[in-house]
């Protein structure tokens, strides 16, 4: 009887593996026999009949009358172990992607007909074609595993009997179907969210309906809501939330502070920027009577008014981040919590998850402690106002002010000696009127005040994840912890990488992480001041492998720590949250927490700080095309930020602005893009326009909705000498612009070819 089931389960396996062998092809039971070589007839009838009962069972799908394929639920790696792979999709609004593994292996390509419906960040399973050699990988999508997105934001395009919606997002290829019926009373000059209902397994387009009005198109408060929308972040906090915010008394029982260490007469200051309006993080400072330094890092305690699994704790981890766009912070935390019970707010009492540490005047911590506090701070400062008294060297609580930030320059001078890497990025910020309209714009620097703050934020963040992670005597598993990890870098990436500085006269050692951390920190030094810093700085961060949050540990490259951990923003990160009720439960004597539970929500959290940054970078596109909107025309200087087969792209010095010099308006020569040495020629005249070249131009247009500005060359002859030292903000080599494609529903046909018709020759670009 074994035997017999043995060989049953053999011979399912066989079939199983013809269909999964030819996923895109419909089989029938000769077929299938014939490649399996049993060509009898008693053998076809045993294949026909394991057929029609795995095709009861769900585990083939009949396409056609006797032909099947497999679902692709049931590929597993019995029937195929190496030629499918799970990852992200990469779309381009082309409708071709690239899908990104999970295991960190080379994108896969995918063309436009091979994407199955897969949309913008979905998570799904991919087949592999067999490799072309000198080609990068291809594939085509077999399953969809994760939807990411189905509610979109973007306009209304009416017609007699029905409607499209055209998406405002670049990366979405497709438009959708709106019947009639659907279309809510929305009007063709207002931004509206649509909700994906449906897309048939032959229909080109999607189907969907109207579930909100934003706005009128073009109002500041329309946008804004829009890409917070488009995004996929609540526009409000649901009323359960708010009513159960409301019921948080502001003041602190005596019995709760009793139970607490009591650093009240302890001074204590906070350091934030002049418009912040929730403080997570204060500093307190004394000398011991052994002449050693105490310093507390102390984070506002939110999980003890955020109780797990309340109406705010699961808004909280929906939301996971709070997002901060041009003109405002749509906050994580409800306003009550957020800027009042838990914000730690002068001369008021405050409770607090503490870090403390005795250290040294060479910066050493001789002693931790880790605990619940109550603070009062004594001192709201800007990060303005303490830069000044570093500088002058005296100043209000210079006694607190000078020491402690002498040691963070310890930390700091130690962090890059034993491995940190030195990446700083440059932050537009911008002037806004009473109305939200961008009336200037300035680049936000990091001084000495910002590292002060950071380099006692990363030491709590470091020693917490010490704590918990590392087990001394190597005697027990390691307790489940939330840590921030970062991975080393992918070797394509930065073998990419040093070729492209090598072209601009700097070398790249990637012999050793030690010759390359030396590298890189060498090459920011040596590019400090010129007109290529920022450039050779924003593609350096894009080569490095991108931060998250897990409960596996395989610590963090950029910093150097093999333990790190996020503990230092519970108002504004879930993962803080999270970590604060872990930490609270191992310091008790708890016992360890699901691994499987908090990886699922480490997975979430990193998403949602993927679409907080995504959206935070979209509002400044906006407020940029905004900007210069009333400034066509006008000439500016600026430098070459990116080369494409679309044309010239060129970041404006003066208000750090993007936009395109179509290849097309170069009328004095045929020009080819020569993507090697990152630049354009000219066939006849050879004149050549490089990345990083200073360069003048003349705003041409603006197109607000899609955040796009179009340049044409103001072409003075030579250079004066002073021009040459511009620092670009943005680079991307290989950007593209593409074509907007639209395709037609078959079911419902007749109004999907009228549409596509209607629409023919429209280019939408990015």
């Amino acid at each position: 009887m074994e035997n017999e089931n043995k060989q049953e389960s053999l011979i399912n396996k066989s079939i199983l593996k013809v269909f999964a062998r030819n996923p895109f092809e419909s089989l029938n039971y000769k077929q299938v026999a014939s490649r399996l070589g049993n060509n009898d007839r008693a053998s076809m009838q045993m294949i026909m009949n394991k057929i029609l009962l795995m095709a009861e069972e769900g585990v083939l799908i009949e396409e056609k009358k006797g032909k099947y394929k497999l679902d692709a639920r049931y590929i597993n790696d019995d029937i195929l172990p190496s030629n499918y792979v799970i990852g992200t999709v990469d779309m381009k609004q082309t409708s071709k992607a690239y899908v990104i593994l999970e295991n960190g292996s080379e994108d896969i390509f995918i063309a436009p007909n091979n994407t199955n419906h897969a949309l913008n960040n979905d998570k799904v399973k991919v087949y592999l074609f067999p490799r072309r050699k000198g080609r990068k990988p291809e594939g085509q999508i077999t399953e969809i595993i994760g939807r990411n997105q189905t509610t979109f934001v973007g306009s209304i395009q009416k017609h007699p009997k029905f409607a499209f919606f055209i998406p405002d997002s670049q990366s979405m290829p497709v438009d959708i179907f709106i019947p009639f019926e659907d279309i809510n009373g929305a009007n063709e000059n207002e931004k509206v969210l649509v909700q994906m209902t449906e897309w048939p397994q032959r229909s080109n387009n999607p189907f969907g309906k109207v579930i909100k009005i934003l706005g009128k198109k073009g109002e500041n408060n329309t946008e804004m809501l829009s890409i917070l929308a488009e995004f996929g972040f609540p526009l409000v906090f649901p009323e359960a939330v708010e009513k159960e915010a409301d019921e948080i008394p502001e003041t602190i029982p005596q019995e709760e502070i009793k139970r607490r260490k009591d650093f009240r007469k302890i001074p204590t200051i906070t350091i934030d920027p002049y418009d912040a309006k929730d403080f997570d993080d204060a500093i307190s400072f004394r000398v011991l009577p052994n002449g050693n330094y105490e310093i507390g890092v102390h984070i506002a305690d939110v999980s003890h008014y955020v109780r797990p699994n309340s109406a705010i704790d699961e808004e909280a981890y929906v939301r996971a981040t709070s997002v901060y766009l041009v003109d405002r912070t749509i906050p994580m935390l409800p306003e009550k919590l957020s800027n009042m019970v838990c914000s730690l707010r002068p001369n008021e009492d405050s409770l607090t998850f503490s870090a403390v540490f005795e250290m040294n005047h060479e910066a050493e911590v001789v002693s931790e402690w880790f605990g619940k506090g109550v603070i009062n701070s004594c001192r709201r400062f800007t990060y303005e106002e303490v830069q000044k008294i570093i500088e002058d060297q005296k100043g209000e609580m210079e006694e607190f002010i000078l020491p402690v930030q002498n040691i963070a320059h310890l930390l700091r001078k130690r962090r890059f000696k034993t491995g940190a890497i030195n990446f700083e990025s440059q932050e537009v910020k911008f002037r806004l009127d009473e109305n939200s309209k961008p009336i200037g714009v300035y680049i936000k620097e990091s001084k000495e005040a910002n590292w002060l703050i950071e380099e006692f934020m990363l030491l709590a963040n470091k020693r917490v994840a010490e704590k918990i992670g590392k087990d001394k005597n190597n005697k027990k598993e390691a307790k489940t912890f939330v840590y921030r990890v970062h991975d080393e870098p992918n070797p394509e990436k930065l073998s990419t990488f040093s070729e492209f500085v090598g072209k601009l006269g700097y070398v790249i050692n990637t012999d050793s992480r030690s010759s390359l951390v030396k590298s890189f920190n060498d090459l920011f030094r040596d590019i400090a001041g010129k007109g290529e810093e920022t450039m050779i700085s924003n593609i350096a961060i894009r080569t490095m492998s991108k931060a998250y949050y897990s409960t596996t540990n395989i610590g963090h490259y950029g910093l150097s720590f093999p333990y790190y951990s996020h503990f230092t923003s519970p108002i504004r990160r879930y993962p803080d949250l999270m970590l604060h009720r872990l930490l609270e439960r191992y310091l008790e004597g708890g016992s360890s927490a699901s691994k499987e539970a908090f990886e699922e929500r480490c997975e979430h959290c990193s998403l949602m700080e993927k679409k907080a940054a995504e959206a935070e970078r979209t509002s400044v596109k906006y407020k940029q095309a905004e900007f210069l909107s009333d400034k066509i025309g006008e000439v500016f200087k600026g430098a070459i930020s990116g080369i494409s087969k679309w044309g010239i792209y060129v970041l404006i010095d003066e208000n750090k602005c993007e936009g395109l010099i179509p290849i097309r308006t170069l009328t004095d020569d045929f020009y080819y893009i020569d993507e090697e040495n990152y630049q354009v020629v000219g066939r006849k005249l050879n004149k050549t326009y490089r990345l990083g070249d200073p360069i003048k131009i003349k705003v041409e247009s603006v197109d607000l909705f899609k955040k796009q500005m179009d340049f044409s060359l103001v072409d003075d002859g030579e250079f004066p000498a002073e021009m040459r030292d511009f620092s670009p903000e943005k680079i991307n080599v290989r950007q593209e612009r593409p074509v907007k494609t639209t395709t037609k529903a078959r079911s419902k046909s007749t109004k999907a070819n009228s549409h596509k018709q209607n629409r023919k020759g429209r280019k939408k670009t990015n």
